[in-house]
């Protein structure tokens, strides 16, 4: 069961990043969307409603949860770059994975994705080094998190997600 969870294992931040690590997360990000698209396309609605896993979300849900964490992920760089280490709003991801939009087309969050991509890599690669060390401090861990590590926690988180998808293909026959 973990392996389906975490198909691509954990996430772990780091103390920095290289530059070439930077641009890695920043591609990686830019690209998201065309795969996603992919990953998806020719799926049949009943392939679009089968769970990447036993009480995991479906290929659809899947595709609406990247759409709306990405799109706070990027409001949360604009809070850091605005504001002084700020306290974030916290959002319960499985509850968003069962309000209405999210038994939608996915074709609506990829294109959502595809524009809010193109901005947010316009974001990330004008980012200085002052800029990638800003922090915001998440309400329910009281942890703080670093620029470089959000970038590259939603690059994994990308990853991720495709993973799923593209692993219960494979699984699948499909």
């Amino acid at each position: 069961m973990e392996d389906l969870r975490y198909p691509i294992g954990k996430f772990s931040a780091q103390e920095s990043h290289s530059s070439e690590e930077l641009k890695s997360f920043i591609h990686r990000i830019e690209t998201l969307p065309v795969k996603l698209e992919s990953a998806i396309e020719g799926l049949s609605e009943q392939q679009l409603n089968t769970p990447y896993r036993d009480g995991g979300w479906t290929v659809r849900q899947v595709v609406h949860h990247v759409a709306d964490s990405h799109m706070n992920a990027y409001i949360r760089v604009k809070w850091m770059l605005t504001e002084e280490t700020p306290v974030i709003k916290a959002y319960d991801e499985k509850q968003w994975a069962e309000t209405a939009e999210t038994q939608s087309e996915p074709a609506l969050s990829i294109a959502l994705l595809k524009a809010l991509h193109a901005k947010w890599v316009i974001l990330l690669k004008s980012l200085s080094s002052v800029q990638l060390q800003k922090q915001f401090i998440h309400p329910d861990t009281k942890k703080n998190v670093v620029l470089h590590n959000l970038m590259g926690m939603y690059a994994w988180h990308g990853d991720h997600h495709l993973a799923h998808i593209t692993e219960l293909k494979k699984r699948q026959g499909w």
